[in-house]
């Protein structure tokens, strides 16, 4: 098929070498079209707006950081919403409000469009690996439609209801894995502070009916000289989405005790100065209340 994909960071980038990998045509943009140079060396075809993106295309992605950008490129002058043809849709993988996802997705419904909310769950580690799941929200017709598209991505592809439901789900799962992260640091420091190696600690985790995928791939940068220069999601971005979900629960009325006090991790991170490293590194916020420095 004619693919659109809009934001080429780290994950698009391995979205879009998926989706070329299993013969579909692909179109990208990028606020920075430096990012996109690996990509059109292998066949990517280059565009200078959003708009353009959608002219060429019957399915347009988009991954962006947050609800401005999302607005932006899907409904901007030279949005999404200003090229896609009739018939096509639009697919937005990023983490952003539900109630900002269900006003862009009426807007399209109000040109006779359609867009979906499909955010991933996964990290560059998994999706390189074709481990990823994809939870869709929105028509489900359009879901049938574009879900073989979705399985090139990853081979776990769910419908999760109506419009804003995927990326609601999403949010939930995000407070899950933050806090399983955050725990596991607090775990690791309590173990070394009784005295036992942390690579023992880490391993005795990792062999428990508490190892996870998460804490699989990411546990290990915990130790001496593995936390990689350039983080699967630092504090600030993996905050971000604990910060939408604390509002929903605001909104809702749901307590997320656990979640708030995983926020507070995160603030001292954040003031600690250690926000750019992979979210893990909470665990050395753990030590230094204890005590103990690496």
């Amino acid at each position: 098929m004619e693919i659109g994909f809009i934001g080429l960071g780290a994950m698009g980038v391995l979205m879009v070498e998926r989706l070329m990998a299993a013969g579909h045509n692909v179109t990208g943009w990028n606020r920075t079209r430096e990012r996109a140079a690996s990509l059109i060396q292998s066949g990517m075809r280059w565009a200078d707006t959003p708009r353009e993106v959608a002219e060429r295309s019957e399915i347009v992605f988009s991954i962006v950081t947050d609800s401005k950008a999302v607005q932006a490129v899907a409904l901007g002058k030279d949005g999404v919403i200003a090229g896609l043809p009739k018939g096509g849709v639009y697919i937005d993988m990023s983490t952003i409000a539900p109630d900002v996802s269900r006003a862009v997705a009426a807007k399209f419904a109000e040109a006779g469009l359609t867009m979906l909310d499909a955010p991933i769950s996964g990290s560059p580690v998994t999706v390189k690996k074709g481990e990823a799941s994809v939870m869709v929200g929105g028509d489900k017709a359009a879901y049938e439609r574009v879900r073989p598209v979705l399985l090139a991505i990853g081979p776990k592809v769910t419908h999760i209801g109506e419009s804003g439901h995927a990326v609601h789900m999403k949010i939930a799962v995000n407070l899950l894995l933050m806090i399983e992260v955050i725990a596991f640091g607090e775990a690791v420091a309590l173990a070394e502070k009784g005295g036992v190696d942390r690579a023992v600690a880490l391993d005795a985790i990792l062999k428990s009916v508490a190892a996870s995928p998460v804490l699989g791939y990411r546990g290990p940068f915990i130790l001496e000289g593995n936390m990689p220069d350039v983080p699967l999601a630092d504090v600030t971005l993996q905050q971000k989405d604990m910060l939408l979900a604390l509002d929903l629960a605001r909104n809702l009325g749901s307590p997320i005790p656990l979640g708030a006090a995983a926020n507070e991790m995160m603030n001292a991170c954040r003031g600690l100065g250690i926000d750019y490293r992979d979210f893990v590194t909470a665990h050395e916020v753990y030590l230094m209340l204890g005590g103990k420095r690496k």
